[in-house]
């Protein structure tokens, strides 16, 4: 069945069946999808990074029905029903779905009514009253009583024929996938609220009594109800939409032959068609539908966790800067930590600016001190507890001493904790208090978000909804692809990279990740790749796996320090020769290399892809495809909700996208909500398509409810506001229509987690009437490294720029976009 499945996955992704068939030939033999989508395009005829994740998820999904098709067929044989006929439709089974219908009947299962009816010799009544409507059932019925067998009189002997029926209806494979996708495009989700629940459910209010078509669910409101139900608040029922309620039970007739033709036994027939639709084909389609609606939720909210995470990996390095982290808090202090430009810690210390201590000068002085001490340029602030007034310290350290020229910027510290309490953590700065690693961690995430996430595991990283409801396994699988293709899309300095982070490189896992940490500390820095084959378990797969992802800057080779894989350093060679110049002056010559004509450079072995993608490189070498780093100016004087007024135009950071709309922080200790139909003009199908977490936009504010802590934007500058009935803007519609109970600002808003600064779990639930979102925080429990509870959902965001204006670096501060909208973690 290869064969199959490599043209069914050709079909799919719309290419040839020989580039389907290349890949897997490439992954089946250990190759990773960043070394095939970078380094095989010639072989798989330039498939690139996404197509491979998707021929390599339905590899899996396929490969895996085989599996089921081979059991299915080995129990149909071993219980000797297995013909050519039946084999033909388990072979031409196109799901597993499909599958699993066709074998029910066959299924092992506990003894059923109809098994029992069976064995009491009733199934010829059950054949007779089917294939002849002209007889009566009482007066056939009567011949087949038998107390010995169990059955007592007539009517005992027609509840046996018709549970031998109910379940031949019920298990006929082309019949339920014909009802499975009526009801499919014909059915509805009704929720409604269980008795007693109104005052405790409230956060599901939206949903007391609801109801809505499956193929008009998005998957934030099917997360919500089933978790509605989950939490002992909803009950939810499958059921056709009341207009198309009748058009199930006549095909289920029509299959069979069952007519009223006035014959005795059609009404018998009739109940029995009845009988088997409602009690058990449509309890059996909702199951399959709940599971169906659940599956596209899940795969949603993995896409957007996926997504998100992309994009803050991907977010602007501030680069090799010497940093100052400031990890905020109250009655323990502000925990402060100075890193150089390659990330190492220099100097700690804690100061106490806010209540209950109020040492505001003294801490501006300490600052001063260590900031001109180390040549600091950056003052990264943790966006946790105290964010807000410790933004107002760096602020004022940025008036008091401009000679400083710092720029100050808001940092998301999610997942912090989880880092500093790990045994890398431990490993990497050994002696330094838990609490102080925080600021190590912040301060690193400004100069290369990307090199200090990956410490993390990336479920802790909180840009995901619902997450403690989605699969583990299926996340998990997402979220390390993703990391895993960002890594190698940017390259790593093997000479400086951190083991975790050269663990996500192509071809090398933990172990070997140890082994190059190692090798290095004790032979010194690597001076060219082919050093790398030194390395205590680095073979030659690895080696070519590995090698074009590994950066070696300033070493013998120019070359090493691009993403020239060693095996093409012969074309560069045929290059430079046709260039008449060394490598030193071709690297960075865009006129010279531009004259060059790929085409001549082609051999056996080296397509043309590759030749293009060499002069590429040479052309800029080690380009790195994150953008360069900004920040946002947040407007002076608008530092809470209270300071918003209509009309007003700010400049925001994306902090997060989801399917109905962008959420921008605009530095007020809550994120406003730009709804998909007020991010453009025109008509928005995705909101990804026009913005991207870490965007820095203009907006104007159409609508404030400070009670509510609901800000509404807009991204359409130029349209005049229409009020509508209720109040509601027409290009504001999505703050009203999201509803945030546990949104506000840290001080005002309580959560719940699995403890501090990681993977809280939220209580809300998302969709609204299909235009937001409702939220409502829970109780967190924990202590954060401050040694306070802390209040979430919300940070204050005020960063700066230059000698003191306020910003944000783009993309610095999007991991926490669901969390401080009230959305983290779920």
């Amino acid at each position: 069945m290869t064969t199959t499945i490599h043209q069914r996955i050709a079909e799919e992704l719309g290419v040839r069946e020989r580039q389907v068939t290349a890949a897997v030939e490439l992954l089946d033999g250990g190759a990773t999808v960043p070394f095939i989508a970078r380094y095989r395009k010639e072989v798989t005829g330039t498939l690139d990074d996404q197509q491979l994740r998707t021929l390599e998820e339905r590899l899996g999904y396929l490969r895996e029905l085989e599996d089921r098709r081979a059991a299915v067929l080995e129990s149909i044989r071993s219980q000797g029903k297995l013909d050519e006929a039946l084999e033909a439709q388990v072979l031409a089974a196109d799901s597993k779905a499909r599958l699993e219908d066709i074998y029910l009947p066959y299924k092992p299962k506990r003894r059923t009514r109809a098994q029992i009816a069976r064995e009491a010799g009733l199934e010829p009544l059950a054949e007779l009253l089917l294939g002849d409507p002209t007889r009566d059932p009482r007066t056939e019925a009567a011949a087949y009583v038998d107390a010995d067998k169990g059955v007592a009189d007539a009517a005992a002997a027609l509840d046996g024929a018709r549970a031998i029926l109910v379940e031949r209806f019920a298990e006929d494979a082309d019949l339920i996938g014909e009802l499975r996708e009526l009801m499919w495009t014909k059915g509805r989700l009704i929720a409604k609220v269980r008795d007693g629940q109104q005052t405790e459910g409230a956060k599901f209010a939206d949903y007391f009594d609801f109801a809505e078509a499956y193929t008009k669910l998005p998957s934030h409101r099917i997360l919500a109800v089933f978790r509605g139900e989950k939490e002992n608040v909803l009950d939810l029922t499958m059921e056709p939409e009341p207009e198309d309620a009748s058009s199930f039970e006549p095909r289920i007739a029509a299959r069979f032959g069952v007519a009223d033709h006035g014959r005795p036994g059609d009404k018998w027939l009739a109940d029995t068609v009845r009988w088997a639709w409602r009690t058990r084909i449509l309890v059996h389609l909702g199951a399959d539908l709940r599971l169906r609606l659940w599956q596209a939720a899940e795969d949603e909210a993995v896409r957007v966790f996926a997504a998100n995470l992309r994009d803050l990996l991907l977010a602007a390095p501030a680069g090799t800067r010497a940093t100052m982290g400031l990890d905020p808090g109250f009655r323990t202090g502000v925990k402060v930590a100075v890193v150089d430009a390659t990330g190492k810690c220099v100097a700690t210390d804690t100061i106490y600016p806010h209540v209950p201590r109020n040492q505001w000068d003294e801490s501006i002085h300490k600052l001063a001190g260590l900031a001109a001490a180390h040549g600091v340029e950056l003052v990264a602030i943790g966006n946790g507890t105290a964010s807000r007034e410790t933004d107002r310290l760096a602020a004022d350290l940025i008036k008091r001493h401009p000679e400083l020229t710092l720029t100050k910027v808001m940092v998301s510290e999610a997942g912090a904790s989880v880092y500093s309490a790990s045994p890398y953590a431990s490993q990497e700065l050994p002696g330094l208090d838990v609490s102080l690693r925080g600021a190590v961690s912040i301060a690193r995430r400004l100069q290369d978000p990307l090199a200090e996430l990956v410490k993390i595991d990336p479920r802790s990283i909180g840009v995901g909804q619902y997450q403690h409801d989605l699969s583990e396994l299926k996340l998990s699988k997402s979220l390390d692809a993703v990391v895993e293709d960002c890594v190698n899309a940017v390259g790593v300095d093997v000479n400086t990279a951190s083991a975790p982070l050269l663990t996500r490189v192509s071809g090398i896992g933990a172990g070997l990740a140890e082994n190059i940490v190692l090798h290095r500390d004790a032979n010194g820095p690597f001076r060219n790749r082919s050093a790398l084959k030194q390395v205590a378990r680095l073979g030659p797969k690895a080696f070519e796996q590995c090698a074009g992802f590994l950066r070696i800057p300033d070493g013998d080779d120019p070359l090493d320090a691009s993403s020239v894989h060693p095996e093409s350093y012969p074309v560069v060679r045929t290059i430079l020769a046709a260039a008449g110049s060394d490598l030193r002056t071709v690297i960075g010559n865009s006129p010279l290399l531009r004259g060059l004509k790929p085409d001549r450079f082609v051999t056996d072995k080296v397509g043309l892809p590759t030749v293009t993608d060499i002069l590429r490189e040479l052309e800029k070498p080690g380009r790195d495809p994150r953008p360069a780093f900004t920040t946002a100016t947040f407007a002076e004087g608008v530092e809470k909700i209270a300071d918003l007024k209509p009309g007003m135009i700010l400049e925001g950071v994306v902090t997060n996208v989801a399917a109905f709309g962008a959420f921008v922080d605009v530095g007020v200790h809550q994120d406003g909500l730009v709804h998909v139909s007020a991010l453009s003009n025109t008509f928005v199908q995705d909101p990804r398509d026009v913005v991207k977490s870490g965007d820095v936009v203009k907006v104007r504010v159409v609508e404030v409810d400070e009670a509510r802590k609901r800000i509404s934007l807009t991204m359409r500058l130029e349209d005049t506001p229409r009020r509508e009935p209720g109040g509601r803007s027409r290009d504001g519609r999505g703050g009203q229509d999201q509803q945030r109970q546990g949104g506000g600002p840290r001080q005002g808003q309580q959560r719940q987690g699995d403890g501090p600064r990681q993977g809280q779990q939220r209580q809300g639930q998302q969709g609204g009437q299909r235009q937001g979102e409702q939220r409502q925080g829970g109780q967190r429990q924990g202590q954060p490294r401050d040694g306070q509870q802390r209040q979430g959902g919300q940070r204050g965001r005020s960063g700066g720029s230059g000698s003191g204006s306020g910003g944000s670096f783009n993309g610095g501060a999007m991991a926490d976009a669901l969390r401080r909208a009230g959305l983290a973690k779920d």
